[in-house]
């Protein structure tokens, strides 16, 4: 399926989802993280917030999660600059004042920048991603460009409350592939170059 198909599809399944079932998914997505994945051994995580309009997963019982069970992980959100090209990235706390944005993301005020080389893995939100890695978001590009200022052993994993469709037919090789995408029943790892 080409991107442009797949997002239209993947915005009309997800808007579809009842509140409750988006919040039962994102509650299995932070089981799943936790459960698969070596959070204690991070010192930074980047975690998106999410726009509840679009249905995104909720990363908000993550963020309780950590902040009351592994408070030696620090978490870092983005902020969209001015440009509407690039992501600079903030430190949030329990205590962190956030303002809505435009698209009612919230963001952090008067906070702590984090430079992306400090993060050690990267949660992306996504509306579609397949089973090679390839992941589709909404088009602007944002988190390629972020993802490309990371070490190269950040980890890069996507959040998805569907499984992978088999192949995005258009994805090209400046699109930056997910490591693992995380789903309700699983966590999908991918391997370098498959």
């Amino acid at each position: 399926m080409l991107k442009a198909d797949l997002r239209r599809a993947a915005l009309a399944s997800r808007r579809a989802l009842p509140g409750a079932e988006v919040a039962r998914r994102s509650q299995l997505l932070t089981e799943q993280l936790l459960r698969h994945l070596p959070v204690a051994e991070w010192r930074w995580l980047h975690v998106f917030l999410p726009i509840p309009h679009q249905h995104e997963p909720d990363t908000w019982p993550l963020l309780r999660r950590l902040w009351q069970e592994l408070p030696t992980v620090q978490v870092a959100v983005p902020v969209v600059q001015p440009d509407d090209q690039t992501l600079r990235h903030f430190h949030l706390t329990p205590d962190t004042p956030l303002v809505l944005n435009r698209w009612g993301i919230p963001e952090p005020v008067g906070a702590a920048e984090v430079l992306p080389s400090q993060l050690d893995a990267v949660l992306i939100p996504l509306l579609a991603f397949d089973e090679q890695g390839h992941r589709v978001g909404y088009g602007k590009g944002f988190y390629d460009r972020f993802l490309q200022q990371c070490r190269p052993d950040a980890l890069r994993l996507g959040l998805s409350l569907e499984p992978p469709v088999p192949r995005i037919e258009d994805a090209w090789p400046g699109d930056v592939r997910l490591n693992a995408c995380l789903t309700p029943e699983q966590v999908w790892w991918f391997a370098e170059g498959s």
